[in-house]
């Protein structure tokens, strides 16, 4: 990186800083934990786009440090209001962090999966992880409503209602269709640097992203009442 990538990843950084302080200078709990979540993502992936080797031989894959950023920004952002008062701002944000989440596990499936399986498939897995990943997040959405009901606070992740989940998951597709019909392969290297992990991450995040989902629907569509 060179010093203008590096102000302006650092501004990023610090404007998520700024809306984390803004949220908790309103008290508003949710938005202040969804922007600390952030910043704290934000940073493992500029540690990660480093290849967690600070000065020795620069970032592998400035790119991850920049979408992170810029995503969690926009989600921060979103939960101080635009979520509510624009209307494209939800399908925005969920767009990019599909397409983000995507861009990863392509690459990660690219060094993985033997050369004789054809990139189609590999297209295929790919979207089909996010799109799992997106209905483990609006299960999540669902079960956050249900505690915040249960225990009278406020939820750290908002419910719209299912016209909005069917939107969030449209546009989680539209994200991830765009990035392996594009063919971005911008995480590539930083892949191929540990593909024994890679490949472990792969791995362990499917199982965690499906089990999650099933436990979450298991938990909210057999309590009394079901989902409604």
């Amino acid at each position: 990186m060179n010093s203008v990538e590096i102000t302006l990843l650092t501004a990023l950084l610090g404007a998520i800083a700024f809306v984390l302080a803004l949220a908790v200078r309103r008290k508003n709990v949710a938005a202040a934990v969804n922007a600390a979540v952030s910043l704290g993502v934000a940073g493992v992936a500029v540690a990660a786009a480093a290849g967690f080797e600070f000065g020795q031989r620069g970032f592998v894959a400035p790119e991850l440090a920049f979408w992170t950023a810029v995503a969690g920004l926009l989600h921060s952002i979103g939960m101080l209001g635009p979520y509510d008062s624009v209307w494209w701002w939800d399908h925005l944000t969920h767009a990019l962090s599909a397409a983000l989440l995507t861009a990863l596990v392509y690459a990660g499936l690219l060094v993985t999966i033997d050369d004789a399986v054809s990139t189609v498939v590999v297209a295929v897995a790919a979207v089909g992880y996010t799109v799992v990943a997106g209905i483990c997040w609006e299960l999540g959405e669902l079960v956050a409503r249900a505690v915040g009901d249960r225990y009278d606070v406020e939820p750290v992740l908002v419910y719209y209602g299912w016209q909005d989940t069917a939107y969030d998951l449209v546009f989680d597709v539209v994200g991830a269709v765009l990035v392996v019909a594009i063919d971005v392969r911008v995480f590539v290297d930083l892949a191929a640097t540990a593909p024994g992990t890679t490949r472990q991450l792969l791995v362990w995040s499917s199982a965690t992203v499906v089990a999650g989902s099933v436990l979450m629907a298991i938990a909210l569509f057999a309590r009394p009442g079901g989902q409604s």
